[in-house]
């Protein structure tokens, strides 16, 4: 990956086309926390091939919790772990480290847009409708199936859909998302249970 700057910023691509190759194919058989130290300690290739294992599912995360701002939520994120890679300390999962700033960078948009409270407890019942752009989740991508699957996760509320993103996105466990969100396990149980209810009502048809 070629880090270019924009406007004094750098500019991480989500697709640079350029395949792995040499020590890049190495390093990918690392463990997060492992690939994270080594970058602490000056290792680039060693982001690089962090960067390429999260870049997917960080940006189908942010586009569906603010889709007009999830490019710039996907730089910011990135930016954030480059600009703090000498206070990383591996207490958690990378990944744990990565959706946290994200929810972070998340809030803050929805947070200008007046949209802050729908990242609270008290917000769980609540529908927001997002755009209808797809993404590959899952194995129904591009099929009716994919289309039905991604209008329900949008019909989610924020909340419900940020706890199912950063599951399905991210492989994070309950504490982990409770963690990233600064709210508790059973919160976060409690919205992935009404998610989950949801998704399975509107796929009825498709039993």
């Amino acid at each position: 990956m070629q880090n270019m700057v924009l406007a004094g910023r750098l500019l991480f691509p989500i697709i640079d086309g350029v395949p792995e190759g040499g020590r890049l194919t190495a390093l990918a058989t690392l463990a997060d926390e492992t690939l994270m130290s080594r970058f602490r300690d000056g290792d680039t290739e060693a982001f690089e091939a962090l960067y390429r294992r999260h870049r997917a599912g960080l940006h189908r995360f942010a586009r569906r919790m603010v889709p007009d701002d999830a490019d710039e939520i996907f730089q910011e994120v990135w930016l954030a772990i480059v600009k703090g890679k000498r206070r990383y300390v591996p207490s958690a999962r990378f990944v744990t480290y990565l959706f946290t700033i994200a929810h972070r960078r998340a809030a803050e948009k929805l947070r200008t847009r007046g949209r802050a409270q729908e990242l609270s407890d008290g917000a769980d019942q609540g529908d927001t409708v997002m755009d209808d752009r797809l993404d590959p989740l899952g194995s129904a991508v591009n099929t009716e199936l994919g289309r039905a699957l991604s209008e329900a996760i949008d019909l989610l509320s924020v909340v419900q859909r940020e706890a199912f993103l950063m599951q399905a996105e991210g492989g994070l466990s309950l504490e982990e998302i409770a963690q990233a969100t600064g709210t508790s396990r059973e919160t976060v149980k409690s919205r992935l249970r009404y998610a989950y209810r949801r998704l399975r009502t509107a796929l009825e048809d498709w039993k």
